[in-house]
């Protein structure tokens, strides 16, 4: 085998319908020299006999069966394992362009990057060949230092670029110098990021788009009802006020970016309660939303926020008013919309 430039990692977990094309993605990528760690995570279903069964027809990928612990645990094993100088990770149900291994190694190299960022789609499901492809473009930019960086981060969170690990390229140097692990938590790739970006000072930006994340199974992540989806949310924004401050960056696109996150994020826990899945009577949500919205967070949020969009601008009428009534009744709207006609809600939810 060739000198290990790349170690793609790539959890799994219940995925026997969609892992196959996720590891032929890799196979099919013009750059070479790269290991592929798997690491099947207690799955019940056939994944791990999957992964074997392509690891003995391919000497670049390593399979590693252990107990239930999650994606954040399986990462990080493999990262004690991973020998290559840069790391990209993989979800187990999505795919890549045969062409993103090699153009993302290439732009690290060429500007020694510690962290390389490009575009991807998000291709949405309605059928079994039926779906719509969403386009996350950042602009073309490198930065190399921190404080060039800082003042624009808000510009790729914005884009979307910056929450996820597979649109990224990342120094192992650079993470094992600063121990950076996914940590064990609900929704881990935030904060893992957030710890990354954290004292970055060479980053690379493409607006080429290579990552298809699938959004097509009704038991998706995204799709789920979560109990504890406000204090997570709460939790989140305050990470990210953390940073900024340790990053003593004030600017007005940063304040306005920051509390528009918020308020659309605010939005969120509240249908997230009108989910079908949701077992409180409507005397509890009521008694939630009306202390969801006398958090002062709200209220300053409104203050410096200035959505993008006339839905969301629309969306944010009973918040202002802090009707909960009208509020639970959008919600519940959204929540209708989200499970009858996803063709809609994808549409709805690129365009805010």
């Amino acid at each position: 085998m060739n000198e290990i430039k790349i170690s793609v990692i790539m959890p799994v977990y219940r995925v026997e319908n969609y892992v196959g094309r996720a590891i032929e993605s890799m196979q099919k990528q013009t750059f070479q020299e790269f290991e592929f760690l798997i690491v099947d995570d207690g799955s019940p279903d056939r994944s791990g006999e999957i992964c074997d069964a392509y690891a003995r027809e391919d000497e670049r990928i390593r399979v590693f069966h252990r107990e239930n612990q999650g994606a954040p645990a399986a990462r990080n094993a493999a990262m004690e394992m991973a020998r290559g100088k840069y790391l990209y990770f993989l979800d187990s149900d999505d795919w890549a362009e045969p062409q993103m291994l090699e153009e993302m190694y290439e732009l690290a190299e060429k500007h020694q990057a510690e962290l390389v960022v490009a575009g991807f789609y998000i291709d949405t499901y309605y059928g079994e060949n039926e779906y719509r492809t969403d386009y996350f473009v950042p602009e073309d930019a490198v930065y190399g230092t921190k404080e060039e960086f800082r003042r624009n981060t808000y510009r790729l969170f914005d884009k979307n670029m910056l929450y996820t690990p597979w649109n990224k390229l990342y120094l192992r140097e650079y993470i094992e110098k600063h121990q950076l692990r996914f940590p064990k938590t609900m929704w881990d790739d935030f904060p893992f990021n957030l710890s990354v970006i954290d004292q970055v000072e060479r980053v690379a930006v493409t607006s080429r788009q290579y990552y298809h994340f699938i959004r097509a199974r009704a038991e998706s992540e995204t799709a789920a009802y979560r109990a504890e989806m406000y204090e997570k949310r709460e939790e989140e924004h305050g990470w990210l006020l953390d940073l900024y401050r340790r990053w003593n960056v004030k600017t007005p696109e940063t304040a306005e970016f920051i509390a528009r996150r918020y308020i659309e994020r605010f939005i969120g826990c509240v249908e997230n309660l009108t989910n079908p899945s949701c077992r409180m009577s409507y005397k509890e949500k009521r008694r939630e939303v009306k202390k969801m919205l006398a958090n002062k967070r709200v209220a300053k949020s409104l203050q410096l926020a200035r959505p993008r969009s006339s839905y969301m601008k629309v969306m944010l009428i009973p918040v202002r008013m802090k009707n909960v009534t009208l509020l639970l009744l959008e919600a519940s709207v959204i929540t209708f919309v989200k499970t009858k006609n996803t063709r809609l809600f994808a549409r709805l939810k690129a365009g805010r």
